[in-house]
């Protein structure tokens, strides 16, 4: 079903579905100008990939922006939040219209949830290097935001069938000695350590790992992130028995505003101009007016 929206009711829908509403009003003001950037770089540039069959202009999900509808914004006062709406709504209204441009064009105005410490150079999650998507420090994110820091559990062989490789015969030969007496686990143990298992080989500019060597084969930081459905490329791990942990830090690609620093600068007294001019690198300001009819 393809809903049609005014541009600042849809504002509204993405700001509510992309940011907790709890959030302080000059964070909510920097997600609703991405989110109107987002649409509107696409509208100008006549811009319908995801769409399936291009009847809409952007889909609801997180491959374009997750988005509420009217009709669900409009039960929450009878849920409660009525003033969660009111606060969306007034984050909208004194944005009305705004944009972020780069050399006189919308820009693509990316976010993700929360960083490790850094965000991320463009070219160094995706292929293409964007002058204004830089690796900027983001410190606010780890000290306001209670699951900055993630561990998960997963046994080692699965680790190695998610990554789509056989488990290698030395640490298939230490897996099965662990079983074994005391002695036999011991050096089983020895041989199963994280230094020895995973080797990464380097780092992004955002401190996330770039290459990392499992097995016989080395991987890209988004590689393992997404086949291990990890919640950031910036991750540690360690190994007990035959159980690997890893430790990931923020979540999200970690490419242009990170929400959780924006809230941490928000709550340090910056402004919404200033969050959004730390974020994205060397930006201007525009009404939508100038690009759309």
């Amino acid at each position: 079903m393809v809903e049609t929206v005014p541009l600042e009711q849809y504002v509204t829908g993405v700001l509510a579905a992309e940011m907790p509403a709890d959030f302080e009003l000059a964070a909510l003001k920097a997600q609703a100008i991405a989110a109107r950037t987002f649409i509107v770089q696409r509208l100008a540039a006549g811009e319908t990939s995801g769409t399936g069959n291009k009847a809409a202009d952007v889909n609801d999900t997180i491959e374009h922006q997750v988005y509420l509808p009217q009709a669900e914004l409009e039960e929450w006062p009878n849920r409660g939040k009525g003033a969660e709406l009111k606060k969306l709504r007034e984050a909208v209204r004194q944005t009305a219209g705004i944009v972020m441009t780069f050399r006189g064009q919308p820009i693509t105005a990316s976010f993700f949830s929360s960083s490790g410490g850094y965000t991320e150079n463009s070219e160094e999650y995706w292929s293409l290097k964007i002058p204004y998507l830089r690796s900027v420090p983001s410190p606010w994110d780890a000290a306001i935001n209670p699951n900055n820091r993630e561990t998960v559990e997963m046994p080692l062989p699965q680790l190695y069938a998610k990554l789509g490789q056989k488990v290698p015969e030395p640490v298939q030969t230490a897996l099965a000695a662990l079983d074994q007496g005391e002695t036999e686990a011991k050096a089983a143990a020895s041989k199963l350590s994280a230094d020895k298992l995973f080797k990464i080989l380097s780092w992004t500019t955002g401190h996330r790992v770039k290459e990392i060597r499992i097995g016989d084969k080395v991987y890209t930081g988004r590689e393992v992130r997404e086949k291990l459905d990890l919640r950031s490329s910036q991750f540690t791990l360690a190994v007990t028995g035959d159980t690997v942990k890893i430790t990931t830090y923020g979540y999200g690609h970690g490419v242009g505003m990170s929400q959780w620093g924006a809230n941490g600068m928000a709550k340090e007294g910056y402004t919404t101009t200033q969050i959004l001019k730390h974020y994205y690198t060397g930006i201007s300001f525009q009404q939508v007016s100038h690009f759309l009819k």
